[in-house]
């Protein structure tokens, strides 16, 4: 981890001298503790550099005074946002928006769980097993997340009959989605910033003084270096949510050409595991096994597994020849059948309970539409769906089990050999080509399609 020590000495050392924070600026901040000022933003007075008045407390419930904090409330906003994004993607890969409900909520559960877990198990500041469910002042740890989320979400999966590679595909870009607005929970409650900074977007307050004094001495001996209390420090909550925002694009660009089922998880795992890297090694408030930070451990470690198994998989896919991705497989559109006919059902009894409606408003004779109606969507129709669902459910089992067996049979086969030295280059590069290919032919079809609007 000597490589996090030297970017950390590098971001806070190397502009550090060059401006200080004056000492009636100082006490201006210590006076007003509900402010987060960023001094060294713009030569004359502004909004930024005179302070932003912030409350911890997005808004409270009359009569029961309950509280309903920012932090919460930008997970919960950041987690419908990317429900949103994944339900529209979920068809196009070929998985079942429904089945994938169950997973989903397992999945936020296990997350949940496993952020709180990862935190009270690391953490050094006296919060135990006992302190487990008190997480309005924070105390949730992405990866710890992440993983929750995928151990219980994968179990769900599995037991759908979904195709989890294909699932976490879908799943990548919605943690970047949730992980961009949800860090700005951290501005509020004034936490995860870094080390000193004077650029203009190093942020101060009453709170990252007294955070740094009490936790100074630690972070000496623990990093080696001296933080100053009364300058800036790194917003590294802006760091990470303008790092996952970029990889969303990456990602949602990228996805139509993957070359298989779990490509785009990879990926998210490499990027994220990146940029967390670095951003980990700025930061005071790192969890610690002995003197290397737990999350830049793993973050160093998501990156290079990422590489090598991207490299790997798409060498076997190649070498396949007929590799189809999930979307494209019988046991896709068998899963799919059962949710296409009910969803078509809903659509054609809408449609013709408005034609009813409208023959009624007009005073037109509705009799026929209404009798079509009865026997579609009465009871006899209702059965006939349940029965045709069933059937469905019944194939996709079957399928499911005789392609279990196939696969089982062929599977040494599949992963013999892995790659040699130059296939593995070869792999590598045309993975960096492809991506770059793609995000500068659909920055130029949206350039074309935005000039073809204006004219």
């Amino acid at each position: 981890m000597r490589c996090g020590f030297v970017m950390t000495a590098f971001l806070t050392n190397a502009f550090m001298l060059a401006r200080e924070v004056g000492d009636e600026t100082v006490n201006v901040i210590k006076n007003n503790p509900d402010k987060v000022y960023f001094p060294f933003f713009g030569d004359g007075e502004n909004i930024l550099n005179s302070g932003i008045t912030i409350d911890r407390v997005f808004f409270t419930i009359p009569g029961i005074d309950f509280k309903v904090y920012w932090y919460g409330f930008l997970i919960a906003l950041g987690l419908f946002l990317a429900l949103l994004y994944g339900y529209r993607k979920m068809v196009p890969y070929g998985l079942d928006p429904d089945k994938m409900t169950d997973a989903i909520m397992g999945g936020f559960l296990g997350a949940m769980v496993g952020a709180r877990l990862y935190y009270v198990v690391f953490n050094d500041v006296g919060i135990g097993i006992k302190d487990f469910f008190d997480t309005r002042n924070g105390g949730l740890a992405i990866y710890g997340g992440v993983i929750g989320a995928l151990l219980v979400g994968g179990i769900i999966l599995k037991a759908k009959r979904l195709k989890v590679a294909t699932a976490f595909d879908v799943a990548a870009p919605c943690f970047l989605i949730g992980q961009c607005i949800g860090r700005w929970g951290n501005f509020f409650n004034q936490e995860a910033f870094g080390t000193n900074t004077d650029m203009p977007w190093g942020m101060m307050s009453s709170k990252t003084i007294s955070y740094l004094v009490s936790v100074g001495d630690d972070y000496a001996i623990k990093s080696g270096e001296i933080l100053d209390y009364y300058m800036p420090v790194h917003p590294c909550f802006l760091y990470e949510s303008i790092w996952c925002l970029i990889g969303f694009v990456i990602l949602h660009l990228y996805s139509k050409h993957r070359k298989f089922d779990g490509e785009v998880f990879l990926m998210y795992i490499g990027w994220y595991g990146l940029g967390r890297f670095f951003i980990e090694g700025v930061r005071t408030d790192s969890l610690y096994i002995g003197n290397i930070r737990v999350s830049q451990l793993v973050a160093g470690t998501c990156v290079l597994a990422a590489i090598v198994l991207i490299i790997i998989f798409r060498g076997m896919a190649k070498r396949a020849g007929d590799y189809k991705l999930y979307c494209e497989t019988e046991d896709s559109q068998i899963q799919l059948a059962g949710y296409k006919l009910y969803t078509q059902y809903n659509k054609d009894k809408k449609e013709l309970n408005n034609k009813i409606s409208e023959a009624k408003s007009l005073g037109n004779d509705f009799s026929a539409l209404q009798k079509e109606y009865d026997e579609k969507y009465g009871p006899e129709g209702k059965k006939k769906l349940e029965q045709a669902l069933t059937e469905l459910e019944a194939k996709a089992k079957e399928y499911y089990k005789k392609n279990k067996n196939t696969t089982s049979e062929k599977k040494n086969d599949d992963y013999q050999p892995i790659l040699d030295e130059e296939e593995a280059v070869e792999n590598a590069e045309e993975a960096a080509d492809d991506v770059a290919d793609v995000i500068t032919e659909e920055a130029t079809q949206d350039a074309d399609e935005t000039k073809e609007d204006e004219e």
